[in-house]
């Protein structure tokens, strides 16, 4: 593990909910409770229309977090900390041991979400580690990549676009191949 188990699963729900921009999978309030659940966001949750709203306009903000370099990264990330008014505190609930949240659970879901990546964010930023966070690899692709391994070596998003690459690459030397007989 590179950092805390909550970093790591804000770090990832940040990336999916950036990623859930296109193919746009968040178009409707069950969209919403589909992604909360898969999340396991927990607090306050109005289940409405403005709510998913409010969710789906943290899309562009993440997106320039995560692509971000390392000075403009810390500004969006201060920016959004206090807009929010992000105040650290100790929690455990559910299966979760002792873990950070910085907002209390009946902040707007989307408060919560933006400060929870906010937060994730400043570990990242701390540890030296923005370089974990990439964009996927693949030429049609602008999707978010979490690189948690050991080496550093994902390059593809979750959306299938590695397997996409390989099975190209597989045909291109085998096409090559043959060719070449």
């Amino acid at each position: 593990m590179i950092f805390a188990a909550d970093t790591e699963v804000s770090l990832a729900s940040a990336a999916a909910l950036v990623a859930s921009d296109d193919p746009d999978t968040l178009l409707t309030v069950d969209d919403l409770v589909r992604f909360v659940e898969r999340w396991q966001f927990t607090g306050r949750f109005d289940r409405s229309e403005q709510e998913l709203a409010e969710v789906r306009a943290l899309r562009p903000v993440l997106r320039r977090l995560w692509q971000a370099e390392e000075v403009a990264a810390v500004e969006l990330t201060n920016q959004l900390l206090a807009e929010y008014r992000a105040t650290p505190q100790l929690v455990r609930h559910d299966h979760w041991d002792w873990h950070l949240h910085a907002t209390t659970p009946d902040a707007p879901l989307a408060a919560r979400m933006v400060v929870e990546a906010a937060m994730a964010f400043t570990d990242v930023i701390r540890s030296g580690e923005l370089d974990r966070l990439r964009t996927c690899a693949a030429e049609d692709c602008d999707n978010p990549v979490l690189d948690l391994s050991k080496n550093r070596s994902r390059r593809y998003c979750d959306a299938g676009c590695g397997n996409r690459a390989n099975v190209a690459a597989y045909r291109a030397r085998r096409s090559a191949g043959q060719t070449a007989s």
